[in-house]
């Protein structure tokens, strides 16, 4: 099974350095190191989510340098130029600033000498120094990277946060699919976004989020638009959420067949993750938000190793393997009442 109602969003090819510290800077607690001006930083270009360390390129060797990724210059880049001394290390150093590299980061407090920094400034390559331990550094703008080279889809559909599932209901216009996302949200539940869902592949998982324009905002036809936030508090949004399970609205049809056990499960493809789907045929009176919240605790509970479904198999299979008598073929589940009487 596979979902069609999805719109792709161009992937970003770069960011700039200037880009990447201004939304960095105070969490990095960014310094600009004298003699490495950032002014550079609006023409350098970042292309890459991974970060290098420069050993082998300080070493002398730079027939494999990555020098298009952002460099981190840690304890033991900084160790080794004091090992072989500064004008073994300037030569090097020289080397590697011919090459375009985007930006140097000096991560630990390290510093470099003022020469290498005037060769830097020279080669207009942009050099900041950060506190921040080497692996926590690359671990964080790593993350931040992988966030703006993600790639991006648009789905139509409502995204809610029940009970921490995060569950998009989807299904064709009109069928209602803002009508229970919204009395989820009145029964303590949570949205992320209506109508327009931005899905966000990061680490083999999709993040829903909302638009910039219709965040905590939400279409009810025949109402108009209603801001979820004012009507219920901040409580009642979040603008972002893991997809784990899409429940898909559809009108009832007898000819359709309808799973009734929950032993034939179904995934659908986005973005080359699979995810849960249910296909849930709806008529007059029928609860969808109950079901909702059962599809939620239900995913959890299979989150923690229990399934309904195979234990109830098991039951019956039991049951057969017992090969009772004729006379015990209707078994009453409870043998005894107690005299409860009331």
């Amino acid at each position: 099974m596979s979902f069609k109602n999805i719109k792709s969003v161009p992937r970003k090819e770069h960011i700039t350095v200037s880009f990447l510290v201004d939304k960095l800077r105070s969490h990095l607690k960014l310094n600009i190191k004298p003699c490495a001006a950032d002014s550079f930083c609006d023409e350098k270009l970042v292309t890459d989510t991974d970060l290098h360390r420069p050993g082998l390129a300080l070493a002398g060797y730079v027939d494999l340098f990555s020098h298009h990724r952002i460099q981190v210059i840690g304890n033991s880049e900084s160790k080794y130029i004091e090992f072989a001394g500064i004008e073994r290390s300037r030569k090097a150093f020289l080397e590697i600033t011919r090459f375009p590299v985007p930006v140097i980061f000096l991560t630990d407090n390290n510093t470099l000498p003022d020469s290498f920094l005037k060769m830097a400034e020279e080669s207009r390559i942009p050099v900041f120094q950060t506190p921040m331990e080497t692996t926590k550094f690359m671990f964080l703008v790593r993350d931040f990277l992988e966030d703006q080279f993600a790639t991006q889809t648009l789905v139509h559909g409502s995204m809610v946060d029940v009970y921490g599932v995060g569950i998009m209901i989807s299904g064709k216009s009109g069928i209602g699919k803002s009508e229970v996302a919204l009395d989820l949200v009145e029964r303590g539940h949570r949205v992320v976004s209506d109508d327009v869902i931005i899905l966000t592949k990061k680490s083999n998982v999709l993040i829903a989020s909302p638009t910039e324009i219709n965040k905590h905002f939400m279409e009810i036809r025949g109402l108009g638009i209603v801001d979820v936030m004012s009507m219920f508090g901040i409580r009642s949004i979040r603008y972002q959420k893991r997809l784990e399970v899409i429940l898909e609205l559809s009108l009832w049809d007898e000819s359709q067949h309808v799973d009734r056990t929950g032993l034939n499960r179904h995934n659908t493809s986005l973005l080359g993750v699979d995810i849960p789907i249910i296909n849930l045929p709806i008529t007059p009176g029928k609860n969808i938000t109950v079901i909702a919240e059962v599809i939620a605790m239900n995913h959890l509970l299979l989150n923690y190793g229990y399934d309904a479904a195979i234990a109830f198999q098991k039951k019956i299979q039991d049951r057969i393997a017992e090969k009772k008598s004729d006379s015990a073929i209707i078994q009453r589940a409870v043998e005894y009442f107690e005299g409860d009487l009331e």
